[in-house]
């Protein structure tokens, strides 16, 4: 590997803000300390006037294969992953087919080996009846179990009572739930019709997917994990009620934590009429109300870490008739932008983005060596240029699908160069195709 020398960066780590170098050898960071310049190196950057951060580790993708490779894959998406700073992903099991054996696991990562160009781990999914699979999950492979308490792809809803218990009974790694009552949405759903047939607006697609379906799921998934002491992870809030589950404090003592996804920090229900079906996604987006609330747990640590749920349709399917209309929004590419937009914007200290997107995910998912900027870590790092503004447009959107829930917005910030394992992903608008991710290495 590449030795690389960054020189003059402003650096935010671990709550603080640095002006610091770096030098980077055999893919991890050797050295963190003024006056590096004279340290011999094959890659020199100079950062003056940038900030440098630990890559965002996105702890949830649908990067689409395999199975529906037609609107996203592993190397398309990781692409658009590491142009916006994003350096690791742990990608989601509702493929075709989905992802619910260990075997099926495996492979799984074979196929992301020399395709992905950020680094990667993957769920195990779970069914009504593969318990005996998640009981022999190979712990040091799997990055968690993943639970559909509500929607799902194919055979992935689990609404058993029993089997939910046994899960959380037996599961040896993270549990990580989307949390939406199926019962509930369904009688929702079935109101709606009486009024509307098939002609339901896309602004009640909140009323559908409702709060009281998510508060119901979720309450569900806290109850089953203090009774068993499992390691819950709920994924994607987006509502107030919500917010008091879940506690304050240290989150390497946590048992139960939770993830908000940017989308959800960023739109509100009344973007539903400009935006249409190009932000319908599940659970869906809510209230301003609840989307300030959302933040303000974000700050206090109610919420522990901020992802993307990035999910890949084709404009086509984001279009028609309500109840044909994709579930999902392509994200990556622009995540952490829009993140430091908040910041941009007084909304999010700039700290707080970083640990919510770096040390956060890190320290829940046992991940080793990443996630900080520290001597002896992997060299994960995006550096940004945060006095420059770029545009969003559609010619410049790298997802396989083609768009941007971001489109013709305007950032004041640019990614200038991202880091991966030790070695340069992008730099300066540029891919380096033949650079790949490791799999992620867990310390459990």
């Amino acid at each position: 590997m590449s030795s690389i020398l960054i020189l003059n960066a402003i650096a935010v780590n671990e709550g603080k803000t640095f002006e610091t170098d770096i030098y980077i050898s055999e893919g991890k960071i050797q050295q963190l300390g003024s006056n590096l310049s004279g340290m011999k190196a094959e890659n020199v950057v100079d950062a003056a006037g940038k900030h440098v951060f630990p890559g965002m580790i996105d702890d949830q993708v649908h990067f689409r294969e395999p199975g529906l490779t037609y609107k996203a894959d592993i190397a398309s998406e990781s692409i658009a992953a590491i142009a916006g700073g994003t350096t690791s992903f742990m990608d989601m099991p509702n493929n075709e087919p989905p992802i619910i054996t260990n075997e099926q696991l495996k492979n799984k990562y074979k196929l992301a080996s020399g395709k992905a160009h950020a680094n990667y781990a993957f769920y195990l999914g779970a069914t009504n009846s593969n318990i005996e699979e998640i009981k022999n999950v190979d712990v040091n492979l799997a990055c968690g179990v993943k639970v559909f308490m509500g929607s799902s792809t194919g055979n992935m809803l689990v609404d058993d009572p029993q089997a939910l218990n046994q899960i959380f009974k037996e599961s040896p790694i993270l549990i990580a739930t989307h949390c939406e009552d199926s019962p509930t949405i369904d009688k929702n759903l079935e109101e709606i019709k009486k009024e509307y047939g098939d002609n339901i607006p896309i602004e009640l697609h909140p009323k559908i997917r409702s709060r009281e379906a998510c508060e119901k799921s979720s309450k569900l998934a806290v109850e089953l994990a203090k009774k068993y002491n499992s390691r819950l992870h709920i994924l994607h809030l987006t509502t107030h009620n919500e917010i008091d589950l879940f506690d304050h404090g240290s989150l390497e003592q946590k048992r139960i934590t939770a993830e908000v996804c940017v989308h959800h920090l960023y739109f509100s229900d009344s973007d539903y009429a400009e935006k249409q079906g190009l932000i319908k996604c599940n659970p869906a987006i809510k209230t301003l109300k609840d989307r300030e609330a959302l933040i303000k747990a974000v700050k206090s640590g109610q919420i522990d870490i901020i992802a993307t749920d990035h999910a890949p349709h084709t404009l086509e399917e984001k279009q028609g008739k309500y109840e044909n209309i994709g579930a999902g929004l392509p994200i990556i590419q622009h995540s952490f932008q829009a993140l430091l937009e908040l910041w941009k914007k007084g909304i999010l200290p700039l700290e707080t983005v970083i640990e919510k997107t770096s040390h956060a995910p890190a320290i829940c998912f046992n991940i080793k060596e990443r996630g900080f900027l520290r001597e002896g870590y992997w060299a994960d790092i995006v550096i940004v240029d945060t006095a420059c503004s770029e545009k969003i447009e559609r010619h410049n959107v790298l997802h396989k699908c083609g768009w941007s829930a971001f489109e013709n917005f305007t950032f004041n910030t640019k990614i200038h160069t991202t880091i991966v394992s030790g070695k340069i992903a992008f730099h300066d608008g540029k891919i380096q195709k033949n650079i790949f991710g490791m799999p992620l290495e867990f310390s459990r």
